[in-house]
Protein backbone atom coordinates (compact mmCIF):
# COMPACT_ATOMS: atom_id res chain seq x y z
CA UNK A 1 0.00 0.00 0.00
CA UNK A 2 2.38 2.54 0.78
CA UNK A 3 4.90 1.54 -2.12
CA UNK A 4 1.34 2.63 -4.23
CA UNK A 5 1.07 5.72 -2.21
CA UNK A 6 4.90 6.60 -3.01
CA UNK A 7 4.64 5.64 -6.48
CA UNK A 8 1.66 8.69 -6.70
CA UNK A 9 3.74 11.03 -5.00
CA UNK A 10 6.65 10.26 -7.57
CA UNK A 11 3.89 10.64 -9.99
CA UNK A 12 2.35 13.70 -8.82
CA UNK A 13 5.73 15.36 -8.28
CA UNK A 14 6.81 14.49 -11.84
CA UNK A 15 3.65 15.76 -13.35
CA UNK A 16 3.97 19.02 -11.27
CA UNK A 17 7.29 19.50 -12.66
CA UNK A 18 6.39 18.99 -16.01
CA UNK A 19 4.05 21.83 -15.73
CA UNK A 20 6.72 24.00 -14.33
CA UNK A 21 9.11 23.61 -17.04
CA UNK A 22 5.86 24.15 -19.57
CA UNK A 23 5.17 27.32 -17.76
CA UNK A 24 8.62 28.57 -18.49
CA UNK A 25 8.61 27.16 -22.28
CA UNK A 26 5.40 29.37 -22.85
CA UNK A 27 7.56 32.36 -21.85
CA UNK A 28 8.80 31.73 -25.24
CA UNK A 29 5.59 31.06 -26.72
CA UNK A 30 4.99 34.44 -28.95
CA UNK A 31 1.67 35.03 -30.25
CA UNK A 32 0.62 37.75 -33.09
CA UNK A 33 -2.07 39.44 -33.20
CA UNK A 34 -3.07 42.67 -35.39
CA UNK A 35 -5.57 45.12 -36.60
CA UNK A 36 -7.64 44.14 -39.72
CA UNK A 37 -5.72 46.85 -41.38
CA UNK A 38 -2.30 46.11 -40.00
CA UNK A 39 -2.46 49.51 -37.89
CA UNK A 40 -2.19 48.23 -34.61
CA UNK A 41 -0.13 44.95 -33.75
CA UNK A 42 1.37 43.48 -30.68
CA UNK A 43 3.14 40.47 -29.25
CA UNK A 44 2.28 38.46 -26.08
CA UNK A 45 3.95 35.51 -25.02
CA UNK A 46 1.23 32.44 -24.17
CA UNK A 47 2.28 33.58 -20.44
CA UNK A 48 0.19 36.51 -21.41
CA UNK A 49 3.07 39.14 -20.93
CA UNK A 50 3.69 41.88 -23.38
CA UNK A 51 6.51 41.32 -25.73
CA UNK A 52 5.94 44.43 -28.27
CA UNK A 53 3.40 46.96 -29.52
CA UNK A 54 3.54 48.49 -32.81
CA UNK A 55 1.22 51.64 -33.51
CA UNK A 56 1.17 53.23 -36.96
CA UNK A 57 1.57 56.64 -36.97
CA UNK A 58 -2.19 57.21 -38.50
CA UNK A 59 -3.18 56.22 -35.27
CA UNK A 60 -1.95 58.60 -33.36
CA UNK A 61 -4.57 61.13 -34.14
CA UNK A 62 -7.14 60.15 -33.32
CA UNK A 63 -7.12 58.85 -29.46
CA UNK A 64 -10.75 57.37 -29.13
CA UNK A 65 -9.84 55.17 -32.27
CA UNK A 66 -6.62 53.93 -30.86
CA UNK A 67 -8.36 53.13 -27.50
CA UNK A 68 -10.40 51.09 -29.53
CA UNK A 69 -7.71 49.64 -31.82
CA UNK A 70 -5.82 48.89 -28.12
CA UNK A 71 -8.47 47.13 -27.15
CA UNK A 72 -9.78 45.04 -29.98
CA UNK A 73 -6.69 43.64 -30.68
CA UNK A 74 -5.56 43.03 -26.89
CA UNK A 75 -8.23 41.34 -26.13
CA UNK A 76 -7.87 38.47 -29.28
CA UNK A 77 -4.33 38.28 -28.33
CA UNK A 78 -5.00 37.34 -24.98
CA UNK A 79 -8.18 35.27 -25.80
CA UNK A 80 -5.34 33.28 -27.86
CA UNK A 81 -2.56 33.17 -25.87
CA UNK A 82 -5.21 31.38 -23.03
CA UNK A 83 -5.70 29.06 -25.50
CA UNK A 84 -2.51 27.98 -26.11
CA UNK A 85 -1.92 28.29 -22.37
CA UNK A 86 -4.03 26.43 -20.82
CA UNK A 87 -3.79 23.20 -23.54
CA UNK A 88 -0.43 22.84 -23.17
CA UNK A 89 -0.69 23.27 -19.10
CA UNK A 90 -3.72 20.56 -19.81
CA UNK A 91 -1.84 18.55 -21.63
CA UNK A 92 1.64 18.70 -19.13
CA UNK A 93 -0.72 17.80 -16.23
CA UNK A 94 -2.43 15.32 -17.42
CA UNK A 95 0.60 13.72 -19.24
CA UNK A 96 1.98 13.03 -15.56
CA UNK A 97 -0.61 12.22 -13.47
CA UNK A 98 -0.97 8.61 -11.85
CA UNK A 99 -4.14 6.48 -12.93
CA UNK A 100 -6.04 7.36 -9.64
CA UNK A 101 -9.81 5.68 -9.26
CA UNK A 102 -12.11 8.87 -9.42
CA UNK A 103 -9.75 11.36 -11.24
CA UNK A 104 -10.85 11.12 -14.76
CA UNK A 105 -11.69 14.95 -14.78
CA UNK A 106 -8.48 15.61 -16.40
CA UNK A 107 -9.23 12.99 -19.22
Amino acid sequence: MFGDLMGMMGKLQEAQKKVEETKLRLDTVLVDEQSNDGLFKVTLTANRKIKSIHIDDALLEDKEQLEDYFVLVMNKAIEKATQINEAELAAAAQDGMPNIPGMDMFK
